[in-house]
């Protein structure tokens, strides 16, 4: 089970940037846009600077002046409350204009976008007398009774070609798709577009992080996918270990300093207290460092490192000697 979470928002805010490229000199795309001075915010915005031009992406052919996207991970719900808060936070955006109707209603558009299609949503707001369309595939237009122009954009159901990047925001992904994705990274030109490139591909392999593992298992994984998978899974593997010591170091410090406290306050209450307190400070800094290694060695061997691997990593990190390290890994 995974302990980092995903960081869902930010791949999709990276790849909006790359789906919207064609026409990115036109707009201004801001993410997390903060609504007022309370915690309100919307996952994207996306503004032409000229309310003229047509979006040459199908999921911007909807786009008007000022765009709200409200995007959903697939560990969360898409539900009839949260239509109803896109709504909600475009009508407070509305309001929010440098003077009173700066912001015209009928320039306002709403993108709900999720992995998986939300049938209890669509079959709701078909009872509530909602029109549903479907102009282009995994994309739904929701018109009738709303306040703006609304679609649904489910990514699993978007062409592979052309959506790419919001296809591959997801757990379920295949290993042709994986490949085609790696392949569609290296073939970028352009800093930018490299630099959101790699916020998606980091997210994709993240989240897919079993399938890969059980890919290179049965022997099929291309050459190019293994050696992103073996590149990408040894940031993670470090950035684990680094956390893991981390947090051992520190348990271990807070712990050891309350023993040592603890023990300092009982002997100084017979020999001082002013001595006993800096004995237990001294004693309890090094029952820290003393358990504090203990936990990144445990952290270490969890992780299925060997000794000789464990002893080279905890020597560097906390200098101590050859006889030391062993009488830590031994103990363990």
């Amino acid at each position: 089970m995974r302990d980092t979470k995903i960081q869902w928002h930010p791949g999709f805010a990276a790849a909006m940037g790359l789906e919207l490229a064609e026409n990115r000199d036109d707009l201004i795309i801001q993410k997390e846009f903060n609504l007022n001075t309370k915690p309100l915010e919307i996952d994207l915005l996306v503004i032409k600077k000229n309310s003229d031009i047509r979006i040459d992406n199908e999921i911007g052919h909807i786009f008007k002046g000022h765009n709200i996207m409200e995007y959903k991970s697939p560990e969360d719900h898409l539900n009839i409350d949260t239509f109803y808060k896109a709504a909600a936070y475009a009508c407070l955006y509305k309001s929010c204009g440098a003077k009173v109707d700066a912001i015209k209603a009928d320039d306002i558009t709403v993108s709900l976008v999720r992995d998986i299609k939300p049938l209890g949503l669509l079959q709701y707001l078909k009872k509530q007398g909602f029109l549903i369309t479907n102009p282009y595939r995994g994309i739904y237009y929701i018109e009738g009774k709303v306040l703006f122009p609304t679609q649904i954009v489910v990514t699993r159901e978007l062409g592979e070609d052309i959506h790419i990047w919001l296809r591959a925001l997801s757990e379920k992904i295949s290993m042709q798709e994986m490949e085609a994705l790696v392949e569609k990274v290296r073939e970028l030109e352009g800093k930018l577009n490299r630099e959101l490139a790699d916020s998606v591909l980091e997210v994709s392999i993240q989240a897919n992080e079993w399938r890969m593992e059980e890919w290179k298992g049965e022997g099929n994984m291309g050459p190019a996918l293994m050696r992103v998978m073996k590149t990408e899974l040894e940031v993670f593997k470090k950035e684990a270990i680094q956390k893991g010591m981390e947090k051992g170091m520190q348990e271990g410090l807070q712990e050891g300093m309350k023993q040592g406290i603890q023990e300092g306050m009982q002997q100084g209450l017979q020999e001082g207290m002013k001595q006993g307190i800096q004995e237990g400070m001294q004693q309890g800094l090094q029952e820290g460092m003393q358990q504090g290694m203990q936990k990144s060695i445990e952290i270490l061997q969890d992780l299925g490192y060997e000794s000789g691997k464990i002893a080279r990593i905890v020597k560097e990190k906390y200098n101590l000697t050859d006889e030391e390290i062993r009488r830590y890994i031994d103990e363990k």
